[in-house]
């Protein structure tokens, strides 16, 4: 695939003078790199300063209790003519949406028009409407009719559905080029299926562009941008390593 030089940022500055860093499955949840710090704060002031959104990030007073908060990473790589530069990414969705320019895509975008995933919510929202309209017209001592019995069983088998064609959509590459679905990814987890998330952080995102372009991974940061709320632990601006239940095992095959 070709690059896309808007998402291959050089630096700003002059590199600190020490070895190239190469990332693997270990380093990867170690504290980050210090060029890996320097293309963060990078970020950071593009975030402050550049970058426009409707997403509040809770800074603003009017706050509604939800956690506005986000996950921003960096990935230093070196490419075929031994430039050295970083990819930036973001965690899930922001501003209902997977793809914001400077910002690498989604291993699998789910917001497709016309994907199986919104075909799928669209019929689980149909199915649900229906099962509030007949709730609605029972009364507390009426026997659950059959026809809403099979609607709750309909949902439930739909909702199964979607989540395994969800796992199988999702297809991580490797350094050797292998590839690994989620559901693969997480057979011999302890997690009876991948969690909810796996797969949109930052982390992935940023390994599979650069394995999918021929770039070497060589440190990676992330690190919270946002005002947090009550019973959230992430601090504005603070650094944090993969998340471990979403992206250990994502990462380790990765990586390998």
């Amino acid at each position: 695939m070709d690059l896309d030089h808007h998402l291959f940022f050089r630096f700003q500055s002059d590199l600190l003078d020490l070895p190239h860093p190469v990332l693997d499955e270990r380093k990867v949840f170690e504290p980050a790199h210090p060029w890996a710090l320097q293309a963060a704060e990078e970020l950071k002031d593009y975030l402050t300063h550049q970058f426009t959104t409707s997403h509040n990030f809770g800074f603003a007073s009017n706050q509604d209790g939800f956690v506005r908060g986000k996950m921003f990473g960096v990935l230093v790589v070196r490419n075929a003519l031994q430039e050295v530069g970083y990819l930036r990414a973001f965690s899930g969705k922001l501003d209902g949406s997977n793809h914001h320019r400077g910002f690498v895509p989604p291993v699998f975008d789910g917001l497709t028009e016309g994907s199986f995933l919104n075909l799928g919510m669209q019929e689980l929202s149909r199915i649900s409407a229906q099962i509030k309209e007949l709730q609605s017209n029972l009364k507390e001592e009426d026997p659950l009719p059959s026809s809403l019995s099979d609607l709750f069983d309909r949902r439930k088998k739909h909702s199964q559905a979607l989540h395994e064609q969800w796992y199988d959509s999702f297809c991580f590459r490797n350094k050797r080029g292998e590839t690994k679905s989620l559901r693969m990814v997480f057979a011999h987890s302890e997690a009876l299926n991948p969690p909810g998330g796996a797969g949109e952080c930052a982390a992935p995102k940023l390994l599979q562009y650069a394995f999918s372009h021929e770039l070497e991974p060589l440190a990676l940061a992330e690190f919270y941008w946002g005002s947090p709320v009550s019973n959230h632990s992430c601090v504005h601006g603070s650094y944090y390593p993969p998340c471990a239940d979403k992206c250990a095992p994502i990462l380790s095959f990765m990586l390998s």
